[in-house]
């Protein structure tokens, strides 16, 4: 017999419906190592899906790319915070 607990769920993805990254191109929030993210942050920062994309960024430990507006290295740093 299986119950709700036994069936993995898929997550949310519906906020990537709506969200500012799908009009612009992936090399925009994944830039040439060096390059500069304060276009893509600036985008982040103006779009409604941003905490989600963040808390997909930090479940699924996405590890390039800006993501809910921060870098790597800032969501690696939210991380050790959290812990």
């Amino acid at each position: 017999m299986q119950t709700d607990t036994d069936v993995l769920t898929a997550p949310d993805l519906s906020w990537r419906e709506n969200a500012l990254c799908a009009q612009a191109g992936p090399e925009f929030f994944f830039p040439a190592p060096g390059s500069s993210t304060r276009e893509a942050k600036q985008l982040c920062g103006a779009c409604e899906g941003r905490v989600a994309c963040l808390e997909y960024a930090l479940t699924h430990d996405e590890r390039f790319g800006v993501w809910g507006g921060l870098s790597e290295k800032e969501r690696g740093r939210l991380k050790r915070q959290s812990r």
